[in-house]
């Protein structure tokens, strides 16, 4: 491994990622670190194991969640099933870091959503607030990157105003999130907001884009011109 360090230089602060064939001819995904490197599959599991048969342990724990509720029983993590679930949130962050560092924006779209669904399972089946707060702290992080990535996709599918709807649709998700913690006033002091307003700013510059439909729809309401906001309603069912 000693040759491949050597010209691959590690440099703090900027996640390196690059895809490389598998002497077995399958795509593997290098991620540079500190004290040398990571490997990770591009699909399933990032470190390739299939818990109990299943594709991810967030699978598995869906499967045992339910039994128990077929059982008519609740279901509550365990302790040994918590460490595993923490390691496999480690390396979908690890492999959407690679995602969006190499540009595969749907790929980091779809790592993101496993983590929020997997979020969503935790919420609901935690076996105490402390480690519920542990994963939901990180939530605002997730919808941040999977804001990014699909405003990244609709820029580079050459749909630039579809790349600020997604945008919007973000911050409506993080606006969400920060209310459900009673900080609805820190939304826009964040740093994650921040940024993606300054996407939004030079998207709007660069490509001259006016309001998008949903803003035409809600300045019509406002304004009480009720056609015009069927109007774009309608044109809004059109382009989805």
């Amino acid at each position: 491994m000693d040759f491949i360090l050597k010209d691959w230089e590690f440099k703090p602060g900027v996640a390196q990622a690059r895809l490389i064939q598998a002497r077995d001819g399958r795509q593997v995904i290098q991620l540079r670190i500190d004290l040398g490197l990571l490997q990770l599959e591009t699909t399933g599991r990032p470190d390739g194991a299939r818990p109990h048969g299943h594709a991810t342990f967030f699978e598995h724990l869906r499967e045992q969640a339910r039994l128990s509720k077929k059982a008519e029983g609740s279901f509550t993590l365990s302790d040994e099933q918590c460490q595993d679930a923490d390691r496999e949130f480690l390396q979908f962050y690890h492999r959407r870091m690679c995602w969006l560092a190499l540009r595969q924006y749907p790929r980091a779209i779809k790592d993101a959503d496993h983590t929020l669904a997997f979020m969503d399972f935790v919420k609901r089946h935690a076996p105490n607030e402390d480690y519920l707060n542990a994963h939901e702290q990180y939530r605002g992080f997730v919808l941040f990157q999977r804001t990014q990535a699909a405003a990244a996709l609709a820029v580079e599918n050459e749909t630039p105003q579809k790349a600020i709807e997604e945008i919007h649709a973000g911050l409506d998700r993080l606006r969400e999130f920060f209310a459900s913690y009673e900080r609805e006033e820190d939304l826009e002091e964040s740093g994650m907001v921040q940024h993606l307003r300054h996407v939004e700013a030079s998207l709007r510059q660069q490509f001259k884009i006016g309001p998008t439909l949903q803003e035409q729809l809600q300045q019509a309401i406002a304004d009480e011109d009720y056609e015009r906001a069927a109007r774009l309603r309608d044109k809004m069912k059109e382009n989805e």
